[in-house]
């Protein structure tokens, strides 16, 4: 049966996600099979797998980190917030319901013989499980039902690794903090102390290592720096949304939705020199971008009324009047469209005016679209007639369905994977001569998408963009991957883990 370790922090953000993919990488690299498991997940962002199953992207991120396919039983819980106080709640990669926050706390402990039951079917299929915990395990009104930290450390015997964010400050009070809230139970279960996002000099910072360990109790396995790695984050707590990019020769806006997700749709914009990708929340930072994108999101309705009340859908209006490129994606797809109704209360009920931009009308409804696609783009007229014939792949994952009215021209043709339509072929988005939409998540991680977008914006400005190359967006993930293994292993004792992997609990 495989050996397990676990990768738990301090607090939200604390760069568990990222750890867990080094590890990942680096028990790869040293000849293991090695999967990661995260038995409950909460993010807007997520992924289809191959057999139409959704599950949370940090797992699939850590899974191409593994080099293994991604799989539902590494994320067997997925919590997609749809308000304040609920979330849409996954189990084994299909919605199981809406519950409020209350509901599915008192609810959760009966999901753990699903829990055991997909990390059993790993542990039989591996050498190696890194295991994710949530948040922080010192929760401690949260504790008594924990089936994500130290509870799930218990389920599956494995040693703890606890990670601290020091490029937040009182890296020190958060590490000592959370060990002193444990139980004695759990404080053993502990086995290691890591420092993450450290920049500067470690020789000041080694006293307060020192006195760390002699106050825990526990060795500190690691001082890890402030990596520049870029891989696939998975919540809204993602330093990409806190950048000030500079503007480049070719500039793209994101509006920056409240209930944005799968934001990962636009990383491959970021890796192309001169083209700068901005996320943009009000008015005062749309500034005059060459091409603004409306992202999914988990609530359309409720997002398009936040871009109505802020003055972002007008802008976008006038920007879209005045000739400007205009993409959207899944739930930003929907907002181009004429209307929007939700007659079973998926999205909380009614019927809303949607941009108008393009000829479609949306009906919400309660079963969700979950299937991976490929294809390609239409003979495509008007500005990105560059994307004419261009291959794409992707995934759909849906509530409603669009119907694009007789005269409109389709973007896609794209063929189904899921399980009940595999092979059948179907048109897909719509656009006009500058306003272009589609459901196709990930459909500009073929290097030809975003290279075929930026030509287009090039030509019409009148830029050399000969120098601005896309890439191979899958090899250059897996060059990220190889880069936080070696960064990892500089900086962690890689013999202390192995020992505490091997010694176990």
């Amino acid at each position: 049966m495989a050996k397990a370790i676990m990768v738990q922090g301090t607090m939200s953000n604390a760069g568990k996600s990222l750890l867990a993919a080094g590890l990942c990488r680096i028990f790869k690299q040293d000849g293991y099979k090695v999967a990661p498991f995260k038995s409950q997940n909460m993010a807007l962002n997520s992924f289809i797998t191959e057999e139409g199953l959704e599950m949370g992207r940090a797992q699939v991120m850590q899974a191409e980190a593994a080099g293994i396919r991604p799989s539902v039983y590494m994320n067997p819980i997925l919590l997609k917030p749809t308000t304040d106080v609920g979330s849409q709640v996954i189990v084994n990669g299909e919605v199981l319901g809406n519950m409020k926050a209350r509901d599915y706390f008192a609810y959760k402990k009966q999901l753990v013989p699903q829990i055991m039951e997909a990390y059993h079917r790993l542990e039989e299929e591996y050498d190696i499980i890194v295991i994710e915990g949530a948040g922080s395990p010192a929760e401690i009104n949260l504790k008594e039902e924990d089936i994500v930290n130290m509870g799930m450390a218990k389920m599956a015997k494995a040693p703890v690794l606890l990670v601290g964010d020091i490029d937040r400050g009182g890296v020190f009070a958060q590490l000592i903090g959370t060990v002193m809230l444990l139980e004695e139970e759990e404080k053993k279960m502990v086995k290691g102390l890591i420092i993450n996002k450290f920049r500067g000099d470690k020789t000041i910072l080694d006293p307060g290592v020192k006195m760390l360990e002699e106050k825990a109790g526990i060795p500190v396995v690691g001082v890890a720096p402030y990596l520049q790695i870029q891989v696939e984050d998975e919540d809204s707590l993602t330093e990409r949304f806190d950048r000030k990019a500079a503007v480049g020769v070719i500039d793209i806006a994101v509006i920056r939705l409240p209930r944005i997700s799968n934001f990962t749709d636009f990383n491959p914009f970021e890796s192309m020199e001169g083209v700068s990708l901005r996320y943009v929340g009000s008015v005062s930072e749309l500034k005059n971008p060459d091409l603004i994108i409306l992202p999914g999101t988990k609530s359309t309705m409720a997002d398009l009324a936040w871009m109505r009340q802020n003055g972002l859908e007008a802008a976008v209006l006038k920007a879209a009047a005045s000739g400007k490129l205009i993409f959207g994606i899944c739930g930003g797809y929907q907002m181009l469209g004429e209307t929007l109704s939700d007659p079973e209360g998926v999205e909380g009920g009614g019927t809303m005016k949607g941009m108008g931009l393009l000829p479609m009308d949306t009906v919400f409804a309660g079963d969700k679209t979950r299937t991976r696609v490929s294809g390609t783009f239409t003979q495509v007229e008007g500005r990105l007639k560059e994307l004419s014939g261009v291959e794409l792949e992707g995934y759909e994952i849906h509530m409603g369905v669009t119907t694009v009215k007789e005269g409109a021209r389709s973007l896609t043709e794209i063929t189904d994977h899921g399980a009940q339509t595999k092979g059948q072929t179907k048109k897909d988005g719509a656009y006009t001569d500058h306003v272009y939409g589609t459901y196709v998540h990930g459909v500009f991680e073929k290097e030809e998408v975003p290279k075929a977008v930026i030509c287009a914006i090039g030509r019409e400005k009148g830029l050399d963009v000969s120098e601005i190359t896309s890439v191979d967006f899958a090899q250059f993930k897996e060059t990220q991957y190889d880069l936080l293994a070696a960064g990892l292993r500089e900086h962690l004792d890689m013999k202390k883990i192995y020992e505490i992997l091997k010694e176990g609990i």
